[in-house]
């Protein structure tokens, strides 16, 4: 079952890409008592990811903090050694929160998860956006398979 705006987010674990490696968090502690942006995608290095969803996050993130949001996060079920890699080049370091959904299983929760074996790319992320507050799901941006522009930077910023 999909989650809906109104909801809380399940609590499930994941690693964030560090620049001195994997660290682990559960989702609860990461957004509880915060305001944030969290955008997914099917996979770091590909295409339209690389191109526009992540870039175009890096470009907007000031915007996005002088809007009172605390973090903006990258979520793929990618490991953290990837997204730490994707992040460093476009140079996300600073501005982006990677996490790396590495077993699928907080995407999995979200009821976000896509089946793309028929590519090669094994279960992946849909893409999509979420505006939460606390913990609770104030907005949900979700991409019909193939889409982009619901869950771009441009789109939510118009949200928060």
């Amino acid at each position: 079952m999909t989650i809906t705006v109104g909801e809380s987010l399940p609590d499930v674990g994941v690693f964030l890409a560090q620049p001195e490696g994997p660290s682990a968090i559960s989702t609860g502690s990461l957004f509880a008592g915060k305001k944030a942006v969290l955008f997914a995608l099917p996979g770091a290095f590909t295409p339209t990811c690389s191109a526009r969803h992540l870039p175009g996050f890096v470009e907007k993130a000031a915007a996005f903090k002088e809007k009172s949001v605390d973090f903006v996060a990258c979520l793929s079920i990618n490991d953290a050694f990837v997204m730490a890699a994707w992040s460093a080049k476009h140079n996300a370091n600073d501005s982006i929160t990677m996490i790396a959904d590495g077993n699928g299983e907080f995407v999995r929760a979200l009821g976000l998860d896509r089946d793309m074996t028929e590519r090669g790319m094994g279960m992946r992320s849909q893409r999509f956006a979420m505006i939460v507050e606390g913990g609770v799901v104030r907005h949900l941006f979700m991409e019909s398979p193939g889409g982009y522009g619901i869950s771009s930077a441009e789109s939510v910023l118009t949200y928060v």
